[in-house]
């Protein structure tokens, strides 16, 4: 991304490293990080973790829509309560990862088209009803397909577009 790579082409690079690693394996040890890391200070942004604690109790299906892997974000969706994932997905062959995605990188417009896919399928929830956590600006696709988008950190492209929408 230093070279000016886009986010899309960065993830799809990320996927690439992981060929010919055990899915299993990367499970497990996926598991182990996040449980070691969850359970230390600073790993979650507190506010928007309480965010979504609330929209829990409050009866909210949560869905965690991320670039990164369900390797990585099952345990992320089990301890904040999500009930789906749709993420960037690791091609496996044989067990082992193959370096290719099925689909596209969950980013940008890939996001847009989740969210958008998601509501079809649930035409009686309103999208102006809805929350998106995002952030950066590669996020913002999503972030305009509900009523309520809201920037975690403090990415100065993302709050301008939010800003100005």
């Amino acid at each position: 991304m230093a070279r000016g790579a886009c986010r899309a082409e960065a993830n799809r690079r990320f996927y690439r490293a992981w060929r010919g690693e055990p899915a299993a394996a990367v499970h497990a040890l996926a598991a182990r990080w996040f449980a070691a890391r969850a359970a230390g200070p600073g790993f979650f942004v507190e506010p928007t973790l309480a965010a979504l604690r609330e929209h829990v109790r409050r009866g909210a299906d949560v869905v965690l829509v991320s670039g990164s892997f369900p390797a990585v974000l099952t345990p992320l969706a089990e301890q904040v309560g999500a009930r789906r994932v749709l993420c960037s997905t690791p091609r496996v062959h044989r067990g082992v990862y193959t370096g290719a995605l099925l689909g596209a990188p969950m980013i940008g417009e890939a996001k847009r088209g989740a969210v958008r896919a998601l509501l079809a399928e649930h035409p009686d929830v309103r999208a102006a009803h809805c929350y998106a956590y995002g952030d950066h600006v590669s996020d913002l696709p999503m972030l305009t397909e509900v009523g309520h988008p809201v920037q975690v950190g403090d990415d100065p492209v993302l709050r301008a577009h939010l800003t100005a929408a």
